[in-house]
């Protein structure tokens, strides 16, 4: 029996914008960036089924506001959009992680109403997104940036810093990018944590200390994760 779901986090403050939530963690992902901190969620298989999450939500009800699906990458399961929709007939608001590899399952799950809140990865620029993600989807994400641009939900865009694969010149060019798309939200830069075990076989990170000399039409926050 296929179990797509690797853990459950009960309770979040932060995952969420200005929500308390829990977190569903999907197995699997189509890129390996060396800097994730998931590599068991990543490279393992799922142990619980969508039925045990309902059960689990169903007793959270009023406890709770949302649901955040993240991973992994949990746009890559067949039966998302009905997961969310069983989420949805709870009466809880769902927030979705995601790389923004599959646009086309986003359009539709945003079309009927089955998404309140997504955080899409930017993962590098074109020049140099197979190094850090192992794939060649760059296109993918582009088409998913698209569809959430002409949509009528909130959304935020974010990007994992690590000092041996970004540069500053890396950080303008994507901002350069988002300005042309027409994004007008806040772009997250995160600061690579060094003190959890990764995919890869990175060594630590210089950490930005503060916000990039970066130009840019909108806001961008330096967080840690």
């Amino acid at each position: 029996m296929h179990r797509p779901i690797y853990d459950i986090t009960p309770f979040s403050a932060l995952d969420y914008p200005e929500k308390t939530a829990c977190i569903i963690w999907f197995a699997g992902c189509n890129m390996r960036c060396g800097y994730c901190y998931n590599p068991r969620i990543v490279e393992g298989k799922g142990r619980f089924l969508y039925a045990d999450v309902i059960r689990f939500l169903q007793q959270r009800h009023g406890l709770l506001d949302g649901v955040v699906l993240s991973g992994g990458e949990c746009m890559l399961h067949k039966d998302l959009p009905a997961f969310a929709e069983m989420i949805k007939d709870l009466g809880m608001l769902l927030k979705i992680d995601t790389n923004g590899t599959s646009p086309r399952k986003l359009d539709m799950m945003i079309r009927n109403k089955l998404v309140d809140y997504v955080a899409l990865d930017f993962k590098a620029p074109p020049k140099t997104f197979k190094e850090v993600t192992d794939s060649n989807l760059f296109n993918k994400f582009d088409k998913s940036l698209d569809v959430l641009l002409n949509a009528d939900i909130p959304f935020e865009v974010r990007t994992t810093y690590h000092s041996d694969l970004h540069s500053i010149a890396d950080l303008q060019e994507m901002t350069d990018f988002l300005n042309h798309k027409g994004y007008n939200g806040t772009y997250y830069i995160q600061n690579f944590l060094t003190d959890t075990p990764t995919i890869g076989d990175l060594p630590p990170s210089i950490s930005l200390k503060s916000n990039p000399p970066i130009r840019s039409a909108f806001p961008i926050i330096l967080r840690n994760r």
